[in-house]
Formats: C-alpha cells, structure tokens, sequence
C-alpha cells in the first residue's frame, strides 16, 4: 500500500470549505473544486514526493496487472476526485475515444501547446464519468424529453422564441441546439434577456425549477447563449449516495454540491458555454449525443461491498461502510480514499480525508476499522 499525497485544483466555481474539511485543514478563502487522486499527467498524486504516474511506468506490471496492462497498457486507466462545487461549472461533454483520438492527433499537428487556452484535447483518451453525491448534489444532465422542451419553452411565451421553435420542429434537438448555440453574438443577450425574464416572471407549470435554474445561471453569466442550452436538459437532484453515469456525448454541468467522481483517466472537455474558459461550439457540436428522455439515476448494490454498476471497462465505484473485518478480490489496482471514520487496508490505517494506492500485487484487500471507504478500480473485462 502507498498513502497518497494529492493535488487540489483551485477553480473558481470550487467551495472554499468542503475539501478542507474531508482533509482536516483550516477554511482557505480561495475555492477548493478539485482533489485529483490517481496518475493523469498534469496532477499526479504523489508517493514519498515521487509521482505515481513514474511508479507506474516503472514497473507497470507489478502496479496495475498484466490484464490490466494488456487492455488497457503501461497507464492507470482511471482517476478519482472529489468535487466540491460551491457555484455551477461550465456546459459540457467529453468525447468519445475515436474522437479523443482523432481531436488530439489534429491538434498535435498542428503544434497547439498543451498548455495553451484554446487547447480542446489534453491527451487521447475518452472521459465517461461517474458523480456519486456525498452532499445533496444538483446538476444539469442530458437532454430533456423534447416534447417536454417545447411545452416549456412555448410557454415562456417569447416572441423571439418562434423561428426557434419552428427549427426545433423541422430539424429537431440537433438542429435547434446548433441554431441557438451559434447565433450572432449581438442577437444572443437580447434573447437571453427575454427568456430569462419570462422565465422569472411566470414559470411554466411543472417546470418552474428549471426557469428558476436560468434566472440563477444568468444572474452568474449574464447574456451567456449556454443559458437557454442549459434549459434544454434534466434538472436533477440526487440524494446522498445517489450517483449519474456520463457517457460519451452528453451534455452536462454539476451546479452545486459534493460528490466522489471517477472517470477514465482524462482531462479532455468540450465546452459550449457558462465559462471563462475556452469554448468551442463546433467542436462540442460535433461529440454531442442528442438522444433524449429522463435520466437514470445510479444506485448501489447492496452488500459489504456496494458498487456502482457502469458499462464504463476503465473504471468501477464501490463503497464500504465497514464494521467489520473483509476481504476483497482483486481486479487491478486500486485506489481507496476514507470519508468517514478510521479504516485499515492491508496494514496501513486511514483517517478521514487519506488515501493511499494498492499495487495489483499486493494481493486481497483486507479491510477493518470502523468507517467508509470509497474504492476505485477497473470494472470486470
């Protein structure tokens, strides 16, 4: 076992308060979004003051299993963080792998720093995610049903909405998507302004959290177009516990609370409003998945050990409430971080907010203590 000294990112929409507490450390007044844990190049954990993505490479068959190595090679297939997200992040979605591979390879050649701003793909891989909630946790995800769409925008009343809706009835979500997304900058703050009014003014029966939702986004972002982007996706609520699966292509933002989030091991995000940071619509309009409908919200199972069932192979989330001695088997490596309590694996003694890294190697994962730990692993094959 090798305890894990980590990374926090300092993003702006990050509560200045949740990450501090998991980890025992005095209030910051800078905002705490991220703690990475795992071995992505631009924020690898650390073990002794040495680097796990360097142990890794090192001695990759030991580290994370010939399986593992064969399917997945010399790299963590995953990354783990905690999120803490005091205001909402940007409107987003991740590529799939082909396109990942595609995108990067095209701004390899064409000699865009990694480092630069208006970079979209930070390395080759795809970034299907899991959020599990550890607070109440809010966030936008995937399109709405499009018959609900229309009700709510059509009873906003908006004239500016109609040519709009006419699209939306003629090419459908795609096509009204791209319509609104890519409108003429002077024409995108009146129609913001519009519907943001209406929508604060008399909120559409059955929807009205939604355009509460807007009038809040666009007091944050005022005159951003991914305000009425935003509208046309679920509002959801998850309880503590309670977990959503991203896939390749859907268009999300996580708009308050804590969660534990595990992801193939990326950094490549396509943004297409609600930010600072580099947007790039086209390329967001060319990985988007325009199915629609209600989302499935994940649930464990039950067990000493309850998992998060995915269809994602990089990754697999579970968690112990453990009281009681246990022995789990191997998939490839693991990663576990304690958020409650005081746990012990294999030997090493983990208090709340510690972390630490199981080599393949090492066998069974013997667990006691009195606490709960998450577990990151590969899913089965």
């Amino acid at each position: 076992m090798h305890r894990l000294d980590n990374t926090t990112q300092a993003y702006a929409w990050g509560s200045t308060t949740a990450i501090p507490q998991l980890l025992g450390l005095p209030e910051t007044k800078a905002p705490q979004a991220e703690l990475w844990l795992g071995a992505h190049p631009s924020a690898p954990s650390k073990v002794g003051g040495r680097s796990l993505e360097a142990l890794i490479t090192e001695a990759p068959a030991a580290m994370l299993g010939a399986s593992v190595q064969q399917r997945f090679g010399a790299r963590l297939p995953f990354l783990l963080k905690v999120l803490a997200a005091a205001k909402p992040l940007s409107l987003q979605a991740h590529p799939s792998l082909a396109q990942a591979k595609a995108g990067f390879a095209r701004e390899e050649a064409s000699h865009v720093p990694l480092t630069a701003n208006h970079r979209n793909y930070k390395d080759a891989n795809h970034k299907p995610e899991l959020i599990c909630a550890l607070t109440p946790f809010r966030a936008l995800c995937g399109f709405r049903d499009v018959a609900q769409t229309r009700t709510l925008l059509a009873g906003l009343e908006v004239p500016a909405l109609a040519p709009l809706l006419q699209m939306l009835d003629r090419k459908g979500l795609a096509g009204f998507f791209e319509q609104v997304m890519t409108l003429p900058m002077q024409a995108r703050e009146p129609l913001v302004k519009a519907v943001v009014l209406a929508c604060g003014r008399t909120p559409v029966p059955g929807l009205e959290a939604e355009c509460l939702n807007a009038v809040a986004l666009e007091k944050a972002y005022p005159g951003d177009v991914g305000v009425i982007g935003a509208l046309l996706l679920n509002l959801v609520e998850l309880k503590p516990g309670e977990a959503l699966a991203l896939g390749a292509g859907n268009l999300h933002a996580y708009l308050e609370g804590t969660g534990i989030e595990l992801m193939a091991n990326s950094d490549n995000v396509l943004r297409g409003g609600l930010t600072p940071k580099h947007v790039d619509v086209p390329e967001l309009l060319r990985v988007l998945d325009f199915s629609n409908g209600p989302v499935r919200v994940v649930t464990p199972t039950t067990g000493a050990e309850a998992v998060y069932p995915t269809p994602f192979p990089d990754f697999r989330l579970s968690r112990l409430d453990v009281s009681a001695p246990l022995e789990l088997p191997r998939l490839g490596p693991d990663i576990v971080l304690c958020t409650a309590g005081s746990v012990t694996v294999n030997g090493l003694v983990l208090e709340r907010g510690a972390s630490a890294f199981a080599p393949f190697s090492d066998g069974a994962l013997k667990v006691s203590g009195n606490g709960t730990l998450f577990r990151a692993t590969v899913n089965d094959a």
